[in-house]
């Protein structure tokens, strides 16, 4: 899932505290949208053999390590049939660094070929693509992109 990241910081020739230099893979910069207590609303897709259905939902960060790539929360489903109240759930993420974690996830019985399936749905990936088909992405330097990629699961 990728995340738009809007930075309202005033931009400054020195690197943030925590922010290396030299690295190959620097860390994605501050983003106040990805800090413990944000809240973000929105809908939540799922599709079956039956049907598809749009849930909405509420999003809330609990916990984020940008260093270590990793986010967890909550999210809490609105509309969720044959469910008489909302559906609250626990989620962990990876946000796509190139440094601890890469378009190619190695997990869930997904293939290569399934990862780039996945992220293909996303428009922002799209100037990404031929470089992650040659190294997953590994040699990306994502730090500046404009969106920020994530895989969440339900814990």
């Amino acid at each position: 899932m990728p995340v738009r990241v809007v930075d309202t910081a005033t931009p400054s020739s020195q690197p943030s505290p925590g922010q290396e230099t030299n690295s190959v893979h620097p860390s994605p910069p501050s983003c106040s949208l990805l800090s413990a207590g944000r809240c973000f609303a929105g809908t939540q897709n799922v599709s079956s053999l039956q049907k598809d259905e749009a849930w909405k939902v509420n999003v809330r960060i609990h916990g984020c390590d940008l260093e270590q790539g990793y986010l967890c929360g909550t999210m809490e489903a609105l509309n969720v049939p044959l469910a008489d109240t909302p559906v609250l759930t626990f989620w962990e993420g990876e946000i796509v660094d190139a440094k601890n974690y890469t378009f190619f996830t190695g997990k869930w019985e997904a293939s290569p070929e399934d990862d780039i399936r996945h992220w293909s749905k996303f428009p922002s990936f799209t100037p990404l693509l031929s470089q992650v088909e040659t190294d997953g992405g590994k040699s990306l330097d994502l730090s500046n992109y404009p969106h920020i990629f994530m895989s969440i699961s339900e814990a």
